[in-house]
C-alpha cells in the first residue's frame, strides 16, 4: 500500500493538485469525503464539522498538551469527539491497503507509522490572493469577498494551521523536514505540475 498525503497552505492550489494525482495515479481520493463521513455516521452538521476540523475549534486547547485530545478544556467535548473520529476514520482508510491520496486533515502525522510520501504545496502570497478571487467570481456578487477580505480569510487559515501542526508535532510550522516534498505552486499550471509531483513520488516508493 502506497500513501500520498498532500498538506497545503490555503489558495495554494494543493487541494486541485491533491485531486488530479488520485485521478493520474488511479488511486483512492479523500478530502471532504472524510467530513461527509463523520457528518453522516455522526449526524452532525457537515458545515460545523467542517469547522471544527479545519481548526476554528483548535483555539480552546492548550498547546502544551501535544498529540493528546483527552486534555481539552471543559465545554469542548463535542470538538474533541469530531477530532478524535477524524482520526479513527483516516486509520480506517489507511488498514483497507488501498493506494490513495488524502488532502489535508494532518494525515500525514497520524498515519506517519504507514511512511506515507508527504507533499507540500505553498505558493506566493499573491498568486493564492489571485485563486481564491477566481473562486469568489463563481459566487454572487453580493457574496464576494474583496482582495482585503480574501487576504484576511487566507491569514487566519494559515494560522488556524499552524496552530494544529504545532499541536499535533510539537514541531515550529514551517520546519521542512515534516515533508517529503515541498513544491512553490506560483506560475505553475497545476496540471503539470501534478505529472512532475507523480514521477517524484515513484522515484521515492521506489527507494524502498
Amino acid at each position: 500500500m502506497r500513501i500520498i498525503t498532500v498538506s497545503r497552505q490555503f489558495g495554494s492550489g494543493g487541494r486541485e493538485l491533491g485531486k488530479r494525482l488520485a485521478d493520474l495515479l488511479d488511486w483512492d481520493y479523500y478530502d471532504r469525503e472524510i467530513i461527509q463521513a463523520l457528518a453522516d455516521e455522526q449526524g452532525l452538521d457537515p458545515e460545523y464539522v467542517h469547522k471544527v476540523l479545519s481548526g476554528h475549534g483548535w483555539h480552546q486547547y492548550q498547546l502544551t498538551y501535544r498529540n493528546s485530545f483527552r486534555q481539552a478544556i471543559a465545554g469542548t467535548w463535542n470538538h474533541t469527539e469530531v477530532l478524535v473520529r477524524q482520526r479513527e476514520i483516516l486509520q480506517e482508510i489507511a488498514e483497507t491497503g488501498n493506494d490513495c491520496v488524502i488532502v489535508g486533515r494532518d494525515a500525514d502525522v497520524i498515519l506517519q507509522e504507514y511512511h506515507p510520501f508527504r507533499v507540500f504545496v505553498c505558493a506566493e502570497m499573491q498568486s493564492r490572493i489571485a485563486r481564491c478571487a477566481k473562486f469568489e467570481e463563481k459566487k454572487d456578487p453580493s457574496e464576494r469577498m474583496s482582495e482585503k477580505e480574501i487576504l484576511r480569510n487566507i491569514r487566519r487559515i494559515d494560522r488556524n494551521r499552524r496552530q494544529i501542526r504545532e499541536i499535533l508535532t510539537g514541531k515550529i510550522a514551517g520546519d521542512g523536514s515534516s515533508f517529503d516534498l515541498t513544491v512553490n505552486a506560483t506560475n505553475w499550471e497545476i496540471k503539470k505540475l501534478t505529472e512532475a509531483v507523480a514521477a517524484f513520488s515513484e522515484r521515492w516508493f521506489e527507494k524502498d
